[in-house]
């Protein structure tokens, strides 16, 4: 069996995490998997994990340059020949769309979100299957687009048990971390993912800043593991400068763009997905968290409330809870009382829900059916 994906890039994100550990997954039941992207620090994992990857641009949406790429990746699939396409993204989608007319090749597109709905958008459900992560995406595409249940396939991502070993850590990396953050006698709060508006890390920060304000015990710090895209910088300065409008430099960590995330997320002792205007189509670290013992705080909306028990494994802020200071108000509640809480064994629950090897055996089965 062969397939290949279509990544914009493989530079951070849990889309691009996923696809590095299902191309590991392929590669060891025997398989030839190939990736196709604009390139990124991940690509090294792929090769080095027994997968190809070929360099092309699949990212840009330079209508200008749509068809020669388009021609581009019609000669890639020529000569590669596989067996399914995996599209993770639209711009790639599209771009395979129009390569794939008279080659036939089957494919699946993966809506890995809840995009704005438009004719741009509907590309992700014109595979032959459509993959979810969440029964919140799958309901959005049948709402949105009319997309049949018989093409829709739920699979959500899942833990990599080995990877995020609590006994296989890099102890290492974890002390030097802790110095370079300087954690030590605070309580560690922290947000995984690149930095973009949609991530809420403003919201974030302004909660742990209140957190701290209305908290007698050890006090809060802001860990923030990801950075934003080259095209997006200007997301993160403004965030640097509300850190310093807040007189909070020495509650707030930029930490950038880590590759050791089961590490980081050791380190902390709440993690939160801070989106608050579009949910997270399923919540990645969300649930990586949870599999280091960590509790969550989350908006009680989208894939969170496929992950999150309130009261149980963290705290679910309200989803009618309004925009400005009283969503700032409802995190910072949520994170003071999170500490406070006595926690269960989380780990256990989180990877018996969220089993690696059935969701790579449901993800082999869905590019079987097409082959």
């Amino acid at each position: 069996m062969k397939t290949l994906q279509l990544v914009p890039a493989m530079e951070q994100g849990g889309v691009e995490r996923g696809v590095v550990e299902v191309n590991r997954a392929l590669v060891a039941a025997g398989w030839e998997n190939v990736v196709v992207s604009a390139g990124g620090r991940l690509v090294r994992q792929i090769e080095s994990d027994g997968g190809r990857h070929i360099l092309m641009d699949v990212k840009s949406k330079n209508p200008l340059t749509y068809f020669w790429r388009a021609w581009t990746l019609r000669r890639i699939l020529e000569a590669e020949r596989p067996d399914v396409v995996c599209a993770h993204s639209r711009v790639p989608a599209w771009l395979f769309m129009w390569a794939n007319r008279k080659l036939g090749i089957k494919w699946i597109s993966f809506a890995h979100g809840a995009n704005s709905v438009s004719r741009y958008s509907s590309v992700m459900t014109r595979g032959d299957i459509t993959v979810t992560p969440s029964r919140y995406i799958a309901d959005y595409l049948k709402a949105n687009y009319g997309l049949v249940e018989e093409k829709i396939r739920v699979i959500p991502r899942a833990i990599d048990r080995e990877r995020f070993d609590v006994e296989r850590l890099d102890r290492a990396f974890i002390d030097a971390k802790r110095a370079e953050w300087a954690i030590d006698g605070k309580k560690v709060v922290m947000g995984v993912g690149r930095i973009t508006q949609l991530k809420g890390y403003d919201i974030l920060i302004k909660a742990v800043h209140r957190a701290n304000a209305q908290n007698a015990g050890k006090p809060f710090k802001l860990v923030i593991v990801g950075e934003a895209e080259e095209l997006r910088k200007d997301v993160e300065e403004n965030l640097r400068n509300l850190v310093k409008d807040l007189s909070a430099e020495d509650q707030v960590v930029f930490a950038g763009n880590q590759q050791k995330i089961a590490e980081c997320l050791s380190l902390a002792d709440i993690v939160v997905s801070s989106n608050t205007k579009k949910p997270e189509a399923f919540g990645r670290s969300m649930a990586e968290a949870l599999a280091m013992g960590r509790p969550v705080v989350a908006k009680a909306f989208g894939g969170a409330l496929d992950i999150v028990e309130d009261g149980v494994n963290g705290a679910l802020v309200p989803a009618d809870t309004p925009h400005g200071d009283e969503e700032v108000a409802a995190f910072a509640d949520a994170i003071v009382r999170v500490s406070k809480m006595e926690l269960g064994d989380l780990r256990t629950a989180a990877l018996e829900k969220f089993s690696f090897d059935r969701m790579i055996e449901r993800t082999k089965s869905a590019y079987l059916e097409l082959k």
